[in-house]
């Protein structure tokens, strides 16, 4: 059998207008002319790190084990905020500790390391560009075989940041957010149906800005055109969806904004 190639992701806000990607990938190229190289996405919002680590959740998983990640929305570059390179579910990951890493880390004996080796950076790192001279070579020379263990010592303080679970706030009521607006503007609210399953065959409204959704629709050709739905989305999460249009857009909302469930399960009544 043919030994697979080393896989390499890479997930970043800096998009693709840039020399920024094509310059990491030239970096990971010299250092391991073998590595296939593929692109998760380059266009997360810029800064936003619990929207990255959402986006970039949901998808490294689906990789095959042993694949190396590099994740990077670094508003911190420059600064004491450490490298790390992390071990999980298979999976080998290289960021910022900035809680990018957040899905990554809440697998089950799941480590972190502080990469104390600058030999394994670019000779010349900037203060700018850690992409590009710090991350990018960290997985090249992982790709090329290259053990975590000699690239520092473990930490168990690596950061997580709490993604909040929606907070009952009476009998019938519970508080949210919104993770995500994808690119189609479908709303992707923090209730997981395998939470509130009752969601699927009793009454309940939603309140996303000041419009509320009653009606949880089995997939988008259900949805009358013009019409807010809830859907399940295939993250396992509520969505609020409008049929081939943007529901963002006509709820004014953005990720981060409160999304409001009233609910009358089964044993309420």
């Amino acid at each position: 059998m043919a030994t697979r190639r080393p896989l390499i992701t890479l997930t970043s806000d800096f998009g693709s207008a840039d020399h920024f990607v094509g310059a990491m990938k030239g970096v990971i190229l010299s250092i391991c002319p073998g590595a296939q190289i593929v692109d998760i996405t380059h266009e997360l919002r810029p800064y936003e790190i619990a929207e990255a680590a959402f986006t970039f959740g949901e998808a490294w998983r689906w990789f095959p084990k042993g694949t190396i990640h590099v994740a990077i929305v670094d508003p911190g570059v420059g600064s004491a905020r450490r490298p790390i390179v992390a071990e999980a579910a298979g999976h080998l990951f290289v960021a910022p500790d900035n809680g990018i890493l957040t899905s990554a880390l809440a697998q089950p004996k799941a480590k972190a390391r502080e990469v104390t080796k600058k030999s394994y950076f670019l000779r010349t790192v900037s203060t700018t560009f850690h992409g590009r001279d710090v991350f990018a070579p960290l997985a090249a020379h992982l790709a090329a075989g290259v053990r975590p263990a000699i690239m520092g010592d473990l930490v168990a303080d690596a950061l997580r940041l709490r993604i909040d679970k929606p907070g009952q706030t009476s009998k019938r009521q519970w508080t949210g957010t919104i993770l995500k607006i994808d690119r189609f503007g479908n709303v992707i609210t923090n209730f997981k149906l395998s939470e509130f399953p009752w969601i699927a065959t009793n009454r309940f409204v939603l309140t996303v800005g000041f419009e509320q959704v009653s009606v949880l629709a089995g997939h988008y050709a259900e949805c009358e055109y013009g019409e807010l739905y809830a859907i399940a989305g295939s993250s396992g999460y509520i969505e609020i969806v409008l049929r081939e249009s943007s529901a963002a857009r006509k709820l004014g909302v953005a990720a981060g904004a409160p999304v409001d469930l009233m609910g009358w399960a089964r044993e309420d009544r």
